[in-house]
């Protein structure tokens, strides 16, 4: 008797499920967490492979539709999302541009992080397991958008990666480290004061 297909087949189900279970974590993510914060780096990397740019910081979020992104290094950006608008400040220029939040995020690795309807904007789909995290393929049902692929790491139950290629193949990964769910967020975290002499833009 040949128990090798037996086997093969007791294996591939197995590969399944535990890739399937991927798409579920990010499933229950975004129906149980409602808060959090974290710190992360991202890594943006040109479509050659050849260039590589690495920023810093953290990031909090509050569901539905309220976060904030704030690189400390190397240059300073905030970018806070309050519900109705997403603010963009560069320290730098001392500059801010705003975009109403519906126009601004829509089916984008925001909305999936901090938004409170992910089966609304996308299609989800296991991938295989790499780099010691479980993946899930998030692909968005709107087809204008800024971005080829998404998709999302998580190691366990705790968030842990997203990575984004847009439509000029540049790849951006995302890590998030001490990632703390479901705790106290300040309501002014999510408030946008305009820097006074700073120049506005509405986009």
């Amino acid at each position: 008797m040949n128990f090798r297909f037996p086997l093969l087949l007791a294996l591939c189900s197995a590969a399944f499920s535990a890739r399937a279970d991927a798409v579920d974590t990010l499933r229950d993510f975004v129906r149980e967490v409602k808060t959090g914060k974290a710190q992360f780096t991202q890594t943006v990397t040109s479509p050659d492979g050849a260039k590589k740019k690495t920023s810093s910081g953290s990031f909090e979020f509050a569901r539905p539709n309220r976060f904030r992104f704030a690189y400390t290094k190397p240059f300073e950006q905030t970018i806070v999302a309050d519900g109705q608008k997403v603010w963009i400040y560069d320290a730098d220029l001392n500059q801010v541009s705003s975009r109403k939040l519906s126009a601004a995020i829509g089916a984008t690795p925001a909305a999936l992080l901090a938004g409170g309807n992910l089966e609304k904007d996308f299609e989800l789909s296991p991938l295989p397991a790499a780099d010691g995290l479980e993946w899930t393929a998030a692909r968005p049902k709107a087809k204008e958008g800024s971005f080829e692929s998404l998709k999302v790491g998580f190691r366990g139950k705790e968030l842990a990666a997203v990575e984004i290629v847009d439509s000029f193949g540049q790849r951006s990964l995302l890590q998030f480290s001490q990632f703390k769910p479901n705790v106290a967020t300040a309501a002014e975290a999510f408030k946008f004061v305009v820097p006074k002499g700073a120049d506005v833009v509405e986009q």
